[in-house]
């Protein structure tokens, strides 16, 4: 009995692992443990009844959080994004401009899935779509089954990293900071983990050709009357815009600014440009861009708006990321109806599934809740801070440890569970080692992003796997007859993108400034470090000579 009250707290961890690996759900396996160890410990006398009145006020603190109000903002934009066909347009737009080159669809694939994250920041949706939409064409054309899956599979989980994503909202409510800075913390990083992915596509490309070809002759299906596909015109709309973009910026943003304020208002001003040289050439029709630069103007730009009406707005201190969530979910509904694509039927599927979600998050953190209050109670914040901060190295060795610790773990559990369970006990144990929360919180999201690769419980894995052929078929383009995609292959395909996704870790950690530029235009005066002396002249006149009214401050 004795040992087992002084390690209440490691054995209370490790019913819930038991407990989680059985199958259980999360939220109650998490609340089930609480209410369990909280009568353990009320009836061994190690904490008073009284800890659990605390407990409503707990949940509802929860249910008036307007933080995470954000959550179904952000999912019900993607759904309806989703559902209203942009990201068919993209992957066919896209794909058409770099099908040409060798990995040229596969590099499609990474960008819409970069444009996809910016804009929707729903793993599901994203993988779905581009196993739907792009696999069967990767398939057509003779693309290595394993890049394919594996592509598709790792460009759905830049969700996770690029905001607006749904972990950065729950890893800085968890952490206590702001979304804001969490979203500019996390810009760079996801950004350059989609160039890795690029450019690993490239490199394969050139020493394996046959692992991913170019799109053949008869697939290029933008054509001007001189025989060129308008390449050429497509290139010099983008650098006339970029240029004006580059322009205007430096015109309109203060020196100051962050780096990430500056890099969306660019990417507004180049989309605007361009948006409006293609407009204008269509009214007048004055033929001066090719089928191929006008199509990809009015696919590729509106979602730019839609990225600048949601991160811009935060960036530049316009509107608060809650606020940026429904204006992003408007907009998202007005370009469904611009499309001519939203319809009762879409708005329901995408609000009920927005429903499941958004409940399925305050349930877990409920449950979260009740575990975290018997956890305190039994000293397991102490526990768990002896034990991390106790470890050789210090930062780096606390650092290393948890790395491991949630790369170990994601092995069983999706992203929304271990943000919920491990990040409120290591969040404090950092804090007291001197880590910057929102740089750990940036680590942490990387780290976690795996969770959706990892072979055999990955979920991105698994929806690729619900739409990928399981049977051989004849393709309806070419009339050849098409293997089916095994699970082995789908697995063996995602393991060099978790590699990159490791270096990805690593690079953070090594480069802290990929996430700390966040700082930047921020007051660097410590608070505690200011003193206001006043000095007091006594005399005729006990306020100070008349004569100098600066001797009366200082």
């Amino acid at each position: 009995m004795e040992f087992f009250i002084a390690n209440m707290a490691p054995i209370m961890f490790g019913t819930l692992i038991v407990f989680l690996l059985l199958g259980f759900p999360v939220a109650f396996a998490l609340a089930a443990n609480g209410i369990l160890y909280g009568l353990i410990g009320m009836e061994l006398g190690l904490f008073s009844a009284s800890l659990f009145q605390a407990l409503p006020q707990r949940v509802f603190g929860i249910v008036s959080n307007d933080t995470l109000l954000a959550v179904p903002f952000f999912t019900l934009m993607g759904l309806v994004l989703e559902r209203s066909g942009m990201a068919e347009d993209l992957l066919e737009t896209i794909g058409q401009v770099f099908g040409p080159l060798r990995g040229g669809l596969a590099i499609a694939v990474v960008l819409v899935g970069a444009m996809l994250a910016a804009t929707t920041g729903v793993v599901s949706a994203s993988v779905i779509s581009m196993g739907l939409i792009s696999l069967p064409i990767m398939l057509r054309y003779g693309y290595d089954r394993r890049l394919a899956s594996g592509v598709i599979a790792a460009s759905g989980t830049l969700s996770q990293i690029i905001p607006p994503s749904l972990v950065l909202i729950i890893l800085a409510d968890q952490l206590g900071r702001s979304i804001g800075d969490m979203y500019r913390g996390a810009m760079v990083p996801g950004f350059l983990l989609a160039g890795a992915y690029i450019l690993y596509i490239v490199v394969l490309s050139i020493i394996k050709p046959s692992t991913a070809p170019a799109l053949p002759e008869e697939a290029r299906a933008f054509r001007e009357p001189n025989g060129s596909r308008g390449g050429r015109s497509l290139l010099v709309l983008m650098l006339i815009s970029a240029a004006s973009a580059y322009f205007l910026t430096l015109w309109l943003e203060k020196d100051t600014a962050p780096v990430d304020e500056k890099v969306v208002v660019s990417l507004l001003l180049w989309g605007l440009t361009a948006f409006v040289i293609a407009i204008v050439n269509k009214v007048f029709k004055l033929k001066m861009l090719s089928a191929l630069a006008e199509r990809v103007t009015f696919v590729m730009i509106p979602p730019l708006f839609l990225i600048f009406l949601v991160l811009g707005t935060i960036f530049i201190g316009v509107a608060t990321p809650t606020e940026g969530g429904a204006m992003g979910a408007v907009g998202a509904i007005i370009m469904a109806l611009l499309r001519g694509r939203l319809t009762l039927d879409l708005l329901r599927q995408a609000m009920d599934t927005t429903t499941k979600l958004s409940c399925f998050v305050v349930f877990i953190l409920v449950g979260s809740t009740v575990f975290g209050l018997t956890f305190r109670g039994v000293n397991g914040d102490l526990w768990v801070e002896h034990l991390l901060i106790d470890l050789p190295g210090g930062q780096w060795g606390f650092l290393i440890v948890v790395s491991v610790l949630t790369f170990v773990l994601a092995f069983f559990l999706d992203f929304f569970e271990l943000a919920f369970i491990i990040v409120p006990l290591l969040g404090p144990v950092a804090d007291k080692l001197g880590i910057d929360l929102i740089w750990f919180g940036v680590l942490l999201a990387v780290n976690m992003q795996t969770s959706f690769m990892h072979p055999p419980f990955g979920f991105a894995l698994f929806f690729l796997r619900s739409v990928a052929p399981k049977e051989a078929y004849i393709d309806k383009v070419t009339g050849h007859r098409i293997e089916p995609v095994t699970t082995g292959q789908i697995y063996w395909g995602s393991v060099p993108f978790i590699v990159i996704q490791l270096a990805m870790v690593a690079a953070v950690m090594v480069f802290p400034g990929m996430v700390m530029h966040y700082k930047a235009g921020q007051s660097t005066v410590d608070p505690d470090t200011v003193k206001i002396e006043i000095e007091s002249t006594y005399g005729s006149n006990p306020y100070g000579d008349d004569s100098d009214p600066s001797a009366v401050f200082k």
